[in-house]
């Protein structure tokens, strides 16, 4: 008698509900694959994990969310939780992003664009122990690590880039240090410290920086 495969839970983590409901739809029409959780916030995604610790495999996080994004949550969640696959799904194909996210824990990157034969090949490859990176975000990563490269973003600690992303993002020093489970004094530090590894006088120049190494998504501009 022939076993059934069991099939892969899923949960889609995008603040955005159109796009959120979306990724859901398409997940949802694959064979053996089952979105059994959604999430609009890097925090939210924290309480489904521990409500369903043992039953959800694969996560589909977003980057650019308010208050917690997905950096800090793909940091949380893959320390808390290392059996859990995160794959991240974004507008964001280049700059710093994919490289930061993948040494932060994300066993996948696609993008917003990524077909669904696509997105269900890396929540298979994913669960199956292996990683996945979309083709043309492989070939971005391997031409950033040839010699020359590389820029002051990529100079950034992965605390430093989750910093300037909300910054970006107009969050104030209280929100961030709430965030990030640090004191505003810290915050500032890092924020002084930005300034001078980015060679910017002003948080608008940052802003501005951000914009241009694709790390802002503008829908999200205070």
């Amino acid at each position: 008698m022939k076993q059934s495969v069991p099939t892969i839970k899923v949960m889609v983590v995008d603040d955005h509900d159109l796009v959120r409901h979306g990724i859901k739809s398409l997940i949802d029409s694959q064979q053996g694959i089952e979105v059994i959780a959604e999430a609009n916030s890097g925090e939210e995604a924290i309480e489904q994990c521990r409500a369903l610790q043992g039953v959800l495999n694969i996560i589909m996080m977003d980057i650019n969310m308010p208050g917690m994004g997905g950096m800090e949550a793909t940091l949380n969640i893959s320390k808390r939780w290392p059996e859990l696959g995160i794959i991240i799904v974004t507008i964001h194909g280049e700059g710093p992003l994919p490289k930061k996210l993948l040494k932060g824990g994300a066993r996948g990157y696609l993008t917003k664009g990524n077909k669904i034969e696509e997105i269900a090949e890396a929540i298979r490859d994913v669960h199956a122990g292996g990683s996945y990176i979309a083709k043309d975000i492989a070939q971005k990563l391997a031409l950033s690590m040839l010699p020359g490269e590389e820029n002051m973003i990529d100079r950034l600690s992965q605390r430093e880039l989750q910093v300037l992303m909300m910054i970006a993002q107009g969050d104030k020093n209280q929100a961030i240090a709430e965030t990030l489970n640090l004191s505003p004094k810290t915050v500032s530090t890092y924020r002084a410290r930005l300034h001078e590894k980015l060679e910017v006088s002003s948080d608008v120049e940052m802003v501005h920086l951000a914009m241009q190494h694709g790390i802002l998504d503008e829908s999200l501009k205070k």
